[in-house]
């Protein structure tokens, strides 16, 4: 790297190191426009290039001409973390840095004021970022090809899991309209709509008029086949009870027309179900094979899938995060503090990584029966946190040990220890924070 030249008086210790060549990228669906630029802000090349093999062999060229070598590989910038080219380029093992597309028109107000926008002056000022401010900016991680695959998969099911809420609502709010015995009798603890039992009924009877006609035996033969192995006949029993009932109803034509629509509901509702289910054998089974598994497993509230998540969001990049208080930054958990004047508010995060974050709820409400735990969540609750806040605040505390245990016990073969991360009390309260 080389330096500017140093003020009079002043040495170059401790001033700005700016990168030799740095390069932007602007990308679009078909093709992308790359600039190179030295330290001094010069446009050394500029090349459109296409959104293929052909165009990623022209873009080594142009890197290779402009002395890009295996010792200091020339960084990219790019508004995007996905693809096949960022792909590539993260695997020749350059940094990348994924821009912000508002920061970016942030940088693009600093040498014109004019509106004016181009997809060359968009490559030009990606490349001036990494010149002038890359210590201000982190780049992609340098993540294994395993924890690669399981975010993944971890991603696809936690997508699949909440198109399957989407679709159950969906499903609740419709059968409301013309159907209200459907949801008396699936209204039960740990049966919903998204069941396989509700999923098969609703299938063969998706409107009150074929659900009268289905008899006992034939309710106990669609539950069997909807892999229900226990009281089967009592089940039937109570369906048959139920539909039969008396209910407010649509006109005829018009409830045989929203039985087609819940038809129609319930395949996609099933879809989504299968979905979730057989990404989260394949999450599980990936995550399985990662040596971090063992340490995140070993902290209560965190099964196969819930790790899959975590390690998936957080990935195995040792530099990724130089202290816990980053990690927690990432995730959320952290709180932030506005301060101007005699004003000073603390507030949760609300820029951060949700998929992170949503994981977390689900780790902390899993981990929340655990003695400690739930007694640490009792002293924040009676301290005058809310529950969410009292949630954050375990989040938080845990994120710290997951990154001493990931830094620190893999080398040692240590897992979590509960009796140190949540000490018995000293009679004193922790401070709130919001």
């Amino acid at each position: 790297m080389s330096l500017r030249g140093s003020v009079a008086g002043q040495s170059p210790r401790g001033m700005e190191a700016f990168l030799k060549i740095t390069c932007g990228i602007d990308w679009a669906e078909n093709h992308h426009d790359v600039a190179l630029v030295d330290d001094t802000g010069k446009l050394v090349a500029k090349r459109r290039i296409s959104d293929d093999a052909q165009g990623y062999s022209r873009l080594l060229e142009l890197f290779a001409d402009a002395g890009d070598g295996t010792d200091e590989p020339i960084p990219v910038a790019v508004e995007t973390a996905r693809g096949l080219l960022i792909a590539c380029l993260r695997a020749t093992g350059r940094k990348v840095y994924s821009i912000n597309p508002m920061a970016v028109a942030r940088y693009r107000e600093r040498h014109t004021v004019a509106r004016a926008k181009s997809d060359h002056a968009d490559a030009v000022a990606l490349a001036n970022i990494l010149r002038t401010d890359a210590r201000a900016h982190r780049p992609l991680p340098a993540d294994s090809e395993l924890v690669q695959a399981i975010a993944v998969l971890a991603r696809a099911q936690q997508d699949a899991v909440w198109m399957r809420g989407q679709l159950s609502n969906q499903l609740r709010s419709h059968l409301k309209q013309y159907f209200p015995a459907a949801l008396a009798a699936f209204q039960v603890r740990g049966v919903g709509l998204d069941s396989r039992e509700a999923r098969a009924v609703l299938a063969v009877a998706p409107d009150p008029a074929a659900a009268a006609k289905l008899s006992a035996a034939r309710l106990g033969s669609v539950l069997r086949k909807a892999g229900r192995q226990r009281n089967i006949e009592a089940w039937a029993g109570r369906l048959r009870t139920i539909f039969t009932g008396d209910y407010l109803r649509q006109l005829p034509v018009v409830e045989q027309a929203m039985g087609c629509q819940a038809r129609a509901l319930v395949l996609q509702l099933d879809a989504a179900c299968r979905a979730a289910d057989d990404l989260a054998e394949a999450a599980a089974a990936a995550f399985a094979e990662h040596p971090d598994a063992a340490i995140l497993t070993s902290f209560p509230g965190i099964g196969p899938v819930t790790g899959a998540r975590v390690l998936g969001e957080i990935g195995d990049d040792r530099a990724r995060f130089s202290d816990a208080r980053g990690l927690k930054s990432y995730a959320g958990s952290a709180p932030i503090t506005i301060a101007s004047g005699k004003s000073r508010v603390v507030r949760h995060r609300k820029v951060k990584n949700q998929r992170l974050a949503a994981a977390g709820y689900v780790w902390i409400f899993g981990a929340l029966p655990t003695p400690g735990i739930k007694e640490h969540y009792d002293r924040r609750r009676a301290a005058g946190d809310r529950h969410a806040a009292a949630m954050r605040n375990l989040f938080n505390r845990l994120l710290g040990c997951l990154h001493h245990c990931l830094h620190h016990c893999l080398q040692t073969g240590q897992t979590f220890d509960l009796d140190k991360a949540f000490p018995p009390p000293t009679g004193q309260h922790e401070p709130v924070a919001a």
